[in-house]
């Protein structure tokens, strides 16, 4: 891909001209997704060497904060059970979109003007009881595919990406160059942008309503060209836009019909990788299967 900056005239094409709608029928609700075959699987299965596993996910976000200004809840009961013994059980409360909680978005989750995944309209599909189309239980198999990281603070020489230099889409392609990774249809591509590493000297990532680091909206035509099937990042879309669009890398789930997994530790992981010096994985996603839900919170797995 070309080595600047879209116009919005561009920006706008990419999320029209090279969108997948249609691409696995019209009443498709599973997406990119769809390239994740039982062949798929298993090569992903065999990318296991040492059985290394590494979680890529947060706490569960009961403590408020600057960016997480609804925290999850979570409840706990006690009672016995006689002669002698007891039980405690949980009750769980968590409004997981944001930035922080680790989910992920399903279909139904954004829109543009032009509509949701495959043109639906949200008017018809968005209700109080839930969603009715493109909703995260049309994904109750999980995805379970090869994952790629790609490190992009390692490839710059710092800690984190800078609020000031966005991670551009032909950035990545760099990074995965110099990596020795060849990007295949049906991957999940884990973009790490230092997160946690920002976070030891900067306000907390998320909590500036003036702007945040992350992807830049040419990661859209990467992304698109790449073929992948997820995206999971920590950083999440470069804020302001500056295209006055309502969704920038957000569009992939409508325009694409990719997944999104946000708000993923991934430091762990990239330490994990440059320690085995290989950056290819069996990736598990596993979300709850709520009937007519924009997501899900998840507690994905890599396997090295």
């Amino acid at each position: 891909m070309e080595r600047r900056v879209p116009t919005k005239t561009e920006v706008l094409a990419y999320l029209k001209e090279d969108r997948n709608w249609g691409r696995w029928g019209n009443d498709d609700q599973m997406g990119a997704v769809n390239m994740v075959t039982n062949e798929k699987r298993l090569a992903a299965a065999q990318l296991i060497k040492t059985g290394r596993a590494v979680s890529l996910s947060r706490e569960f976000p009961k403590t408020p904060a600057p960016n997480n200004p609804t925290p999850a809840q979570h409840f706990m009961s006690r009672a016995a059970r006689e002669p002698g013994g007891g039980m405690a059980t949980d009750y769980y409360g968590v409004s997981y979109h944001g930035q922080a909680n680790t989910h992920l978005d399903a279909l139904c989750h954004v829109w543009n003007e032009d509509g949701m995944w495959n043109g639906r309209n949200p008017d018809d599909v968005i209700t109080f009881q839930g969603a009715t189309w493109g909703s995260v239980e049309h994904w109750k198999e999980g995805i379970i595919t090869r994952g790629v990281l790609l490190d992009v603070p390692k490839f710059r020489g710092q800690p984190f990406v800078a609020k000031d230099e966005p991670i551009h889409g032909w950035e990545l392609e760099d990074v995965a160059k110099a990596q020795g990774v060849v990007l295949e249809p049906g991957d999940a591509i884990c973009v790490y942008g230092g997160r946690d590493q920002w976070n030891e000297i900067n306000p907390m990532w998320g909590s500036d309503p003036t702007g945040r680091a992350g992807l830049h909206v040419s990661c859209l035509k990467f992304l698109r060209e790449s073929d992948c099937c997820l995206l999971v990042w920590d950083m999440m879309d470069f804020m302001p836009n500056g295209y006055d669009i309502p969704w920038s890398v957000h569009a992939a789930i409508f325009a694409y019909g990719i997944g999104l997994l946000d708000n993923a530790l991934l430091e762990p992981l990239a330490q994990a990788c440059a320690e085995e010096n290989r950056y290819e994985f069996m990736l598990t996603v596993n979300p709850l299967r709520v009937v007519g839900g924009t997501g899900s919170p998840v507690n994905p797995i890599a396997l090295l």
